[in-house]
């Protein structure tokens, strides 16, 4: 399968992250995707630490991770990640890990909602924030394929 269009840096399983099994455990899976959406999210979409000086953030509504195949110590893992869809105030990431012979491995989803933090309530984006990531998701929806089902889902701004 072809990556999605944020490539992040390789990782090498270590023996930390190994379970009993023998293999990748399932907490670093998410701290994989975790923080390789985290530096999409804060390089490419502009969520740093002025935006979170600004008042606003987004905080996660729901996740899913599906684990396809296993990582051993020593193997390189690949992720990708890509902005499925957004809309006013909702964010829809999917993630992959790949193997070395770039098979699929897992899947990770998550929505996020963008939230007023002197409020606590989810609030729309700027015009000019909805912008940005309208042009974010515009561009890498002409770099991906999508080869399997989605199963979180949130309106798109078109619709």
């Amino acid at each position: 399968m072809k990556s999605l269009p944020y490539v992040h840096d390789t990782i090498k399983v270590t023996q930390e992250m190994c379970d009993h099994n023998g293999h990748m455990n399932v907490n670093y899976y998410y701290k994989l995707f975790d923080s390789v959406y985290t530096s999409f999210y804060i390089e490419e979409l502009g969520f740093d630490e002025d935006y979170l000086k600004s008042g606003f953030s987004t905080f996660t509504l729901e996740d899913s991770i599906r684990y396809l195949d296993e990582f051993t110590l020593g193997e390189n893992v690949f992720p990708s990640f890509t902005l499925y869809k957004s809309n006013k105030k909702l964010l829809h990431f999917i993630g992959i890990l790949q193997n070395e012979n770039l098979d699929l491995a897992a899947i990770f989803e998550t929505v996020l909602a963008h939230i007023d933090l002197n409020k606590r309530k989810v609030v729309n984006f700027s015009d000019e924030k909805v912008k940005h990531l309208q042009n974010v998701y515009l561009e890498q929806r002409k770099m991906i394929d999508i080869p399997f089902d989605i199963k979180l889902h949130i309106k798109d701004i078109n619709e």
